[in-house]
């Protein structure tokens, strides 16, 4: 019986079922509203920053369900 080799990358079926999960996750970090002085606002912060990155090296995008207020250095790019 022959062995199935592994894949190298997702599927783009597979990375929207990825970018779904990960907009789900996304939301539940963000989503309380606790005081960023408590451990467990520091433990999200350092979750959510691992799932941008993921979601980055994953795509090869940036992350497309955050909407930025458009304040801040967080503001996405400007035309021009």
């Amino acid at each position: 019986m022959a062995r199935s080799k592994p894949l190298k990358q997702f599927s783009q079926a597979e990375i929207e079922r990825f970018l779904e999960a990960a907009e789900a996750l996304h939301k539940s970090i963000v989503k309380p509203f606790i005081s960023p002085h408590c451990d467990h606002y520091r433990a999200t912060r350092v979750l959510h920053e691992v799932l941008l990155k993921a979601v980055r090296d994953v795509t090869g995008k940036e992350v497309t369900f955050i909407h930025w207020n458009g304040t801040g250095p967080s503001k996405g790019p400007t035309a021009g």
